[in-house]
């Protein structure tokens, strides 16, 4: 499967706010702040298995009809926000 660059950066930045909480958990930050970065790390793979998922669905229609489908985006943005 081809990842277009948005998954990727969304992965990333992921992996960033997961090196940002060890740091926080190093540094005895409160539950409260670890708890809001946690959250919104469990979003972003929420919204990285959304877009993943859609991708692969347009991916495979496209390879198997031989079509190629276009101006989907916006649909696509709407499914992964309603995750």
């Amino acid at each position: 499967m081809h990842c277009d660059s948005q998954l990727k950066n969304r992965v990333k930045r992921t992996h960033g706010q997961i090196q940002g909480i060890l740091h926080m958990m190093e540094n005895d930050a409160s539950c409260e702040a670890l708890l809001t970065q946690l959250k919104a790390v469990r979003s972003s793979i929420e919204k990285a298995i959304g877009l993943l998922t859609t991708h692969n669905l347009v991916q495979t229609i496209e390879s198997q009809h031989n079509i190629k489908i276009e101006d989907i985006d916006d649909a696509i943005a709407l499914i992964v926000k309603g995750m």
